[in-house]
């Protein structure tokens, strides 16, 4: 086995945990993975860790299914909760760290980026800082430019999904992207993942890899990781594991680089052995 860690999942199990009915997606039974399919993936390409994330699909705020698989790993996955701001008792999130969690997810996609200043939200970040969590944004296209002073005056750990989301038929110029750069000089974080989740992604005039090799320059690879997005759930097309994971060998062709965006980048931020 490979030290590497999968920095973007998602696992599901309906039997033990149902859909929330909250959920406006409710994923079909063929783009909904287990765990033990998830563990066979990760062993098929020999990775060795996983930071998993608690979906907006399905679950919504619903942690369980992944609580249940983190406590299943040994050790071997954390996890990014979704936490219902008004329920962000110290209690609560107390609970949530002490069974693998190492922050918190923001969808400002599902909620807006408006949501950011609600009270409820706002004491949510302050606890996240006190507790120095990681706080994971996903947002689209120009949603970081309009939320980015309320992100900075929350003055917490940031990283963000899927290369900021941007629109792929346009250029690395456009205002969502250049905010995320600044997120970039400032020290925080990004995953090369999610390439396919980009506005636009198939567009006949969509671009990926400029905007990788942004993130690359800006970030560095000692601030960013890579993620599958497995999965891969409201796809057009069958996704599979492998050509995702291989496009970290042309994004990143030096292996120092690769190992350090694959596993000490990673494993330094989330805190694997």
């Amino acid at each position: 086995m490979d030290k590497g860690v999968d920095s973007h999942c998602h696992v599901f199990d309906t039997e033990r945990f149902p859909y929330s009915p909250e959920a406006s997606y409710r994923p079909p039974e063929h783009e909904a993975g287990t765990v033990g399919q998830f563990t066979a993936v990760l062993d098929a390409h020999r990775l060795s860790h996983a930071l998993l994330v608690s979906p907006t699909s399905g679950y919504f705020y619903d942690n369980r299914c992944m609580l249940a698989a983190i406590r299943q790993s040994k050790g071997r996955f954390k996890g990014i909760a979704r936490v219902r701001p008004s329920d962000a008792s110290e209690r609560f999130l107390a609970e949530l760290r002490g069974a693998g969690v190492i922050g918190c997810r923001l969808d400002l996609i599902t909620d807006g980026a408006e949501s950011l200043q609600d009270p409820a939200t706002i004491r949510l970040l302050a606890a996240a800082r006190e507790m120095d969590w990681l706080v994971q944004v996903q947002c689209e296209r120009d949603q970081l430019h309009e939320a980015a002073a309320a992100l900075r005056s929350a003055k917490v750990r940031l990283i963000f999904d899927h290369c900021g989301r941007p629109d792929a038929t346009l250029s690395v110029a456009q205002p969502g992207f250049k905010a995320l750069l600044d997120f970039g000089r400032d020290g925080h974080y990004v995953k090369l993942s999610g390439p396919f989740r980009f506005y636009n992604a198939f567009a006949p005039n969509a671009q990926i890899d400029p905007f990788v090799a942004a993130l690359l320059e800006t970030f560095t690879p000692r601030r960013c990781v890579w993620g599958s997005d497995w999965p891969f759930l409201r796809m057009p097309m069958r996704m599979d594991y492998g050509p995702v994971l291989t496009n970290l060998e042309r994004w990143i062709p030096d292996e120092n680089e690769r190992r350090q965006v694959l596993w000490e980048t990673p494993a330094r931020l989330f805190g694997f052995a």
